[in-house]
């Protein structure tokens, strides 16, 4: 997240390591097995704006689209620091760790700031992002 800026402002993270660890991409996401690949089709979310994340991976999944995961999330914001704009920031769905938290991206303190909220709880101003596709994705 450091490497994300906004207006000059670095990133942060309000995880430890260890924590942050522990968010894997969920089982159902065709998710490429290497350290660099391509998502299409970004969608910062906001049909879900207002939505708890539960319901809007059903919306998601509705619309032949998947979720992104955290490192999806922080990729896009560090490519495109705009995507994250007042009112319409986004959790990062595809990815989770076992409990009810689910990754979110966020300004805070007018910087880019990777948190969590609750999968059962919406947001005015958080919708879930999504792609339409991921190349060298195996197939499903």
């Amino acid at each position: 997240m450091t490497l994300t800026r906004l207006n000059g402002k670095p990133g942060f993270a309000d995880y430890d390591t260890d924590d942050l660890k522990r968010f894997d991409p969920i089982k159902e996401l065709p998710v490429p097995d290497r350290l660099a690949y391509l998502v299409f089709d970004i969608d910062r979310g906001a049909e879900t704006l207002n939505v708890t994340p539960d319901a809007a991976m059903v919306t998601i999944t509705a619309q032949g689209r998947t979720p992104l995961t955290v490192d999806e999330g922080i990729a896009f914001v560090t490519q495109y620091p705009g995507s994250l704009a007042k009112n319409n920031c986004f959790s990062l769905v595809g990815s989770r760790c076992g409990d009810r938290r689910v990754p979110a991206i966020w300004i805070s303190k007018k910087a880019p700031k990777l948190g969590w909220c609750w999968a059962g709880n919406p947001h005015t101003w958080l919708g879930s992002a999504s792609c339409a596709d991921r190349a060298g994705a195996p197939a499903g």
